[in-house]
């Protein structure tokens, strides 16, 4: 029959997307995690042209064999600060590398005195991430490397309003000058310029790189956050994630402009060359004995600097937080191309970025990016409003005529044929298509979906405080039963089994226990399954999906439970109308001492 078709349907999509995300919570989550780093292989790099001369993987393409602390290798090079409102840390003088960043603003957990969020590290730490920048060419001699030391002015700190300057004089009669800047965000604007003092023309290339010397410790085992290359080349958009990085072992392009760049979950540096001239991209991959190593570089045009003249080359460095707003201002100001799209909006973006446009817009009218979810859940329930309330009217009429479905059940148990004859008659009498309950849940699976990837992606939704015990909407909700949802003092996850399994699905917080009983409220205002054993799985549904929702972000299972409590409302008042008995007015007569009479 059409109605248990519909419920079939129903009940495979949603036992495959509980497949789906389970299969993610006990299967691939775990393996990601007990992944870790076994390299061997110390691969020598070749550079021998022009467009991969002076870019090294490492000083004079040497192997690194042990680390050592971070301050010790800040230590091994003079240094020149960095403060501005954004980022605060240092640069080396030696090979003139932005090495040493701090995000302020961004700390590491929701502490107050959570240290500051790291991005760059020095080369010789476990980690390192760093950009350089400089000049390459074939028959140069002596052109600066990442062991060459510049010199500047004395006190010389990096600040909005002070850029610095820095020189080096090489021994072929070539001054090389680089001054760099930052804007109060997380923007370094870098100029380099070479006077050619010789007697002979040369001919060279500026070039930018970021590296990152082995995997982020931190990065997310999430299958819907892209973490690794990213960049906008020949005006196409490129991502690569970190396995499939090593795997192909990176890619190259020709483009006018665009950018390139490794990106974190929320954090990006990237590589911005001058947007009217021709460059080559290369994001590659260089095994050493002790980790991978990943970079995004690209080279310019070739100059030829006659003797007696000087060039220059501006180029820019994003090092910072992925915020949208600030994303589109720098496209904008210096037209960048698609840089926004530095963001993760996914295969569905068409959904993801006017979901975040709403969300945010909500944010600066309330304040609260909690408050705003539940006001962006209002905006879907009136898009959807026309389609579910044809829906609900359909399923509460199917829930008024049950008594009579039973009685053509029996009536014609044994005739299959004039059963359905029967059925669709009675359907067509009421004005009934039963096909219309499932399509409400299938049009909100791609909403449902947009949230998802917003609340995983953004940075707006990290560390977003709600009310009560919600001080994150994009981890989990933090409650859990073991100490009785924080009513006892007493931290379960010191426990070590006890740990292991809360980091689990074991992990049932307050919000996901306030789902499950929408859930089931929602679920009993439904007709009942005519089968008894789709029944019995209906009454699972919740119990499962507390468990499954307690894995997601908790601005998710917020926006989920306001959708089922508005969802019994709009229900509620159907019913109501069509005077159809409902587990509400049953329990209001029951708690009243009052028997309720039949719709």
């Amino acid at each position: 029959m059409q109605n248990e078709s519909s419920r079939n349907t129903i009940i495979f999509i949603v036992c495959a997307v509980a497949i789906l995300v389970l299969y993610q919570i006990f299967v691939l989550d775990p393996a990601a995690k007990r992944r870790q780093l076994d390299r061997a292989q110390a691969v020598a790099v070749a550079q021998a042209t022009a467009i991969k001369a002076g870019v090294p993987i490492l000083p004079n393409g040497q192997v690194r064999e042990t680390y050592v602390p971070r301050a010790e290798a800040a230590a091994a090079s003079p240094r020149i600060a960095i403060d501005s409102p954004g980022l605060t840390g240092s640069l080396a003088l030696k090979g003139a590398r932005i090495d040493d960043l701090f995000l302020k603003g961004y700390r590491q957990t929701i502490e107050k005195n959570s240290p500051l969020v790291e991005l760059f590290r020095p080369e010789g730490a476990q980690n390192a991430y760093f950009a350089e920048f400089g000049w390459a060419g074939a028959n140069v001699a002596d052109l600066p490397n990442a062991d060459t030391l510049w010199t500047a002015a004395p006190g010389a700190k990096l600040t909005p309003a002070t850029p610095v300057t820095l020189t080096y004089v090489s021994t072929a009669g070539l001054t090389f000058a680089r001054k760099i800047s930052i804007d109060d965000r997380f923007m370094f604007t870098v100029t380099d310029s070479v006077a050619n003092a010789s007697t002979a023309p040369i001919q060279l290339a500026a070039y930018g790189s970021v590296q990152r010397q082995g995997l982020p410790a931190d990065r997310s085992t999430s299958a819907v956050v892209h973490e690794g290359a990213v960049g906008v080349v020949d005006n196409k958009l490129t991502t690569l994630k970190y396995k499939a990085w090593k795997k192909d072992g990176g890619s190259e392009a020709s483009s006018t402009g665009g950018w390139m760049g490794i990106t974190d979950k929320y954090w990006l540096a990237a590589l911005i060359p001058a947007q009217n001239e021709a460059n080559k991209s290369q994001f590659r991959v260089v095994q050493t004995a002790l980790a991978d190593v990943y970079e995004a570089n690209f080279v310019g045009p070739i100059h030829k600097i006659a003797p007696g003249t000087t060039v220059s080359e501006t180029q820019h460095l994003f090092a910072g937080a992925k915020i949208v707003p600030m994303l589109q201002d720098y496209q904008k100001s210096l037209g960048i191309v698609r840089f926004d799209q530095a963001v993760d909006w996914g295969n569905f973006w068409f959904f993801t970025r006017p979901i975040f446009t709403v969300l945010e817009f909500f944010y600066h009218q309330v304040g609260n990016v909690g408050v705003a979810i539940l006001l962006l859940t209002i905006v879907v329930k009136l898009i959807f409003f026309p389609l579910a309330n044809k829906s609900y009217e359909s399923m509460s009429k199917m829930r008024k005529v049950a008594p009579q479905m039973e009685e053509i059940k029996k009536k014609f148990e044994k005739d299959p044929a004039k059963l359905q004859q029967e059925t669709m008659a009675l359907y067509q009498r009421e004005k009934i298509n039963p096909l219309m309950g499932c399509l409400p849940m299938l049009a909100q699976i791609p909403v449902f979906y947009a949230l998802f990837k917003v609340l995983s992606v953004t940075i707006e939704m990290r560390h977003a405080p709600f009310f009560g015990w919600v001080h994150d909407l994009s981890s989990r909700d933090p409650t859990t039963f073991m100490n009785l949802f924080g009513l006892i003092p007493w931290d379960p996850s010191v426990v070590p089994l006890i740990g292991a399994f809360l980091s689990g699905p074991l992990h049932i917080g307050v919000w996901p226990l306030i789902y499950g009983l929408s859930m089931w409220l929602s679920q009993a205002m439904n007709p009942p399954a005519p089968d008894p054993v789709q029944q019995q799985i209906f009454q699972l549904f919740p119990i499962i999906f507390t468990f499954t929702m307690s894995q997601f972000a908790v601005g998710l299972v917020i926006y989920w439970f306001w959708q089922n409590i508005l969802t019994i409302l709009q229900q509620y008042v159907i019913m109501h109308r069509l005077k159809v008995e409902n587990p509400i007015d049953s329990f209001i007569a029951r708690m009243s001492g009052k028997q309720q009479a039949p719709g």
